[in-house]
């Protein structure tokens, strides 16, 4: 019985932190309108600050590690481009640098603008 009430309440935070979820990344609610339409479901202020703050920090740490990813990846194309172009192999590859200079630099300003 103590097992069945467990999973249903893990089923019921679930349920608590998708809707919030859906509400700030898919609608784009502020975290105050979040808050509020969770408290105006039924969950008290508290709780709600909690869900709110925890879904905050995973959005951050979603963008931070999309951005270290936007950095390697265009450092990557942008040397390897650079280093085909320089080994005279025939060609000169700016798509592959011009590419990964935009992926780089957007994934630096990524970074640098989610940081507090």
């Amino acid at each position: 019985m103590d097992s069945s009430n467990e999973k249903s309440q893990q089923e019921i935070v679930n349920q608590v932190y998708d809707y919030a979820a859906n509400l700030m990344v898919n609608e784009k609610k502020s975290a105050d309108e979040t808050k509020n339409l969770l408290v105006s479901e039924g969950l008290d202020a508290e709780s709600a600050s909690i869900v709110v703050n925890n879904l905050q920090e995973q959005i951050r740490e979603a963008k931070r590690e999309r951005a270290n990813k936007d950095m390697l990846y265009g450092a990557l194309w942008c040397i390897g481009g650079t280093i085909a172009t320089i080994a005279n192999l025939g060609f000169i590859f700016w798509g592959a640098i011009v590419f990964g200079g935009i992926q780089f630099f957007k994934g630096l300003f990524s970074s640098l603008s989610n940081k507090e």
